[in-house]
């Protein structure tokens, strides 16, 4: 519990002290619209496949887009591994910008997610890495070589029921996660950024869902010095495909 608190003072501290010696921060409004598919392979094990439109508000503009694809194990009712594979196209990160090119980013995942029931509230305890690897680019074009990064984040999230019957339910998230760079790349932004999320999901049935929610998230730029403070809305449709599965 000790380094849970540790982490958190870190992400709560870290974006305000960081945020006293920025040169510019850069306030933006987006919306990330989100399907989420969930298929059992087993009773223990499932492919999860997700596909992620991300925009600006103010001008609209296209942020990027991610397809994900990763296998999770859950090893037992308090254990959840997961690894997997996301594809990133950028095309800006200032909707002022609109270059004539976007940028690809191949990134491998893993995780372990601790999982706790206390008072009818559900705990997910994640701790995931990253290797990132990121096509170089001009402010014209893109170059024929790419950079390497890692990523360590940690997100503590809740998740309780506000209504059942039967299979319908309306339940509700909290979470915050902090996410740290390292390598010889990143001396300059080891602080990736912060999110804090809330969340509301409404489940049709136990294979459809709709989840609205918020997200704040305050980023360091590669820079080291300036930032981004970002107000997303999203939109999920969480789809889990009904079958038999075999042990």
């Amino acid at each position: 519990m000790k380094f849970f608190k540790l982490l958190f003072l870190i992400a709560f501290i870290s974006p305000f002290l960081s945020a006293q010696n920025a040169k510019k921060t850069d306030q933006q409004t987006l919306t990330w619209i989100r399907y989420y598919n969930i298929l059992p392979i087993t009773e223990k094990f499932a492919i999860h496949s997700e596909f992620d439109n991300r925009s600006f508000l103010n001008p609209i503009h296209e942020n990027l887009f991610v397809i994900r694809v990763q296998g999770r194990f859950r090893a037992n009712k308090n254990i959840d591994l997961g690894g997997g594979f996301a594809y990133f196209n950028v095309n800006t990160q200032d909707p002022n910008i609109d270059p004539d090119f976007s940028i690809p980013e191949y990134r491998a995942q893993q995780d372990i997610t601790l999982i706790n029931d206390i008072s009818k509230i559900t705990f997910h305890n994640r701790f995931q890495l990253e290797e990132r690897l990121f096509q170089k680019a001009s402010k014209t074009e893109l170059l024929d070589n790419f950079s390497f990064a890692y990523r360590f984040r940690y997100r503590l999230q809740s998740t309780f029921d506000l209504w059942k019957k039967e299979n319908r339910s309306l339940k509700g998230t909290i979470s915050d996660e902090v996410l740290f760079n390292f390598g010889k790349e990143n001396k300059r932004n080891t602080f990736d950024q912060n999110r804090f999320y809330l969340a509301l999901r409404y489940h049709f049935n136990s294979n459809l869902g709709l989840e609205l929610g918020y997200l704040k998230s305050f980023q360091r730029r590669t820079s080291g010095v300036d930032f981004y403070d970002r107000d997303i809305f999203r939109l999920t449709l969480y789809h889990k495909i009904n079958r038999k599965t075999t042990k």
